[in-house]
């Protein structure tokens, strides 16, 4: 039984996990359990697999209504995922972070069930590291992490990611040709995530004249929260290099075709551009919990795998680092270099073997 979702972050590694123990064990039976109205409740079937859904929420920052109902959707969470934790008897329970996580962790873990938690961040949830004193493994993607867990249970392992992400080469001219950039361009990949980064789309509309002018072309992923609106913009801007898009699912030949890649710092996207190994410019965002994207990001930029600008300096200063990178070609190797040694592409194989010692 695997359990979490709610981000992207959380969804596409604990598919990942699930098909690593099914390449091993194609007999298994997995399930998944997710939130309610949540992108797991579509993902999840979409890559094949059955999920159930909880009605559990978290709580507004803001003063609102719905935090209202929050006890009695977590009670309502609580006794369905125990439930479903005595009709499913799994071996093993896995939580990958989300608000489902709690629930079904907390109910096979009352029920004898070993547990596994996987923690994406360098800076530990409040909710995985409440489950992880119970937890029989901790599978974590940053080194150091004695601060948050008991060090006898963690397992490096890294962040499960895409198969496809860890084979690039001789998809450059593909990637090009898919995307309609020019060679002789140098590219620009701008990532904010499915839902996109307000400050990242701000930066590149502050700066896409210049960027234009200075001989670069842009692959921008806008998100969907801002495609319609960044779309008059650009069309209005008249610039043809200057590639939108809403969403990229074709990760790999976007990766393929960069040679600067701009991104938040979500533990999935740093894990994966880890094993792109392309010289990157994290702008964390300010908006999560324990910032943890900035430390995320410093994880590498303490290496010298990465450079960090700030969200609050970014729009109006985009230009200026990514040509500090493009006029020292040098600087751009060497991050590439350290980034992607840092990079742990056998993670959810690592993952499937800690849990084959679970359930021996």
């Amino acid at each position: 039984m695997i359990s979490g979702g709610g981000t992207g972050g959380h969804i596409y590694p604990a598919i990942a996990i699930a098909n690593a123990w099914k390449e091993e064990f194609p007999d298994s039976e997995i399930l998944f359990v997710g939130a309610l109205g949540k992108m797991e409740m579509q993902k999840v079937p979409e890559a094949g697999y059955r999920i159930e859904g909880l009605p559990v929420a978290g709580l507004q920052r803001s003063l609102s209504l719905e935090n209202l109902k929050f006890p009695f959707k977590l009670l309502k969470s609580l006794m369905k995922a125990r439930k479903m934790v005595m009709d499913f008897r799994p071996d093993v329970v896995v939580g990958v972070g989300g608000y489902a996580s709690g629930p079904v962790l907390f109910a096979a873990q009352r029920k004898g069930i070993p547990t596994l938690v996987q923690e994406q961040n360098s800076y530990a949830g409040l909710t995985n590291k409440i489950l992880a004193k119970r937890a029989k493994r901790i599978c974590v993607a940053y080194p150091e992490m004695e601060r948050f867990f008991p060090a006898n249970k963690i397992a490096y392992t890294g962040n499960p990611v895409r198969k496809d992400i860890l084979e690039l080469n001789g998809k450059r001219e593909v990637a090009l040709k898919h995307f309609g950039l020019e060679e002789e361009r140098k590219t620009i990949l701008i990532l904010g995530g499915s839902l996109g980064a307000r400050t990242l789309n701000q930066a590149v509309l502050k700066d896409m004249k210049a960027l234009d002018k200075a001989g670069y072309q842009v692959l921008w992923q806008s998100g969907k929260f801002y495609f319609k609106d960044m779309l008059e913009k650009t069309d209005a801007s008249g610039l043809k290099h200057i590639h939108l898009r809403e969403f990229i699912r074709e990760m790999d030949l976007a990766y393929a075709a960069a040679d600067v890649i701009v991104s938040r710092a979500g533990a999935l996207s740093v894990s994966e551009l880890s094993l792109v190994g392309k010289p990157v410019i994290f702008i964390p965002s300010p908006n999560v919990a324990e910032d943890h994207q900035t430390k995320n990001a410093m994880a590498y930029v303490s290496h010298d795998a990465a450079w960090l600008l700030k969200d609050n300096e970014a729009v109006g200063k985009l230009k200026l680092k990514v040509d500090e990178l493009m006029q020292d070609p040098a600087i751009g190797i060497a991050l590439g270099a350290n980034i992607k040694s840092l990079a742990k592409p056998d993670a959810a194989i690592g993952i499937r073997k800690e849990l084959e010692q679970l359930v021996a």
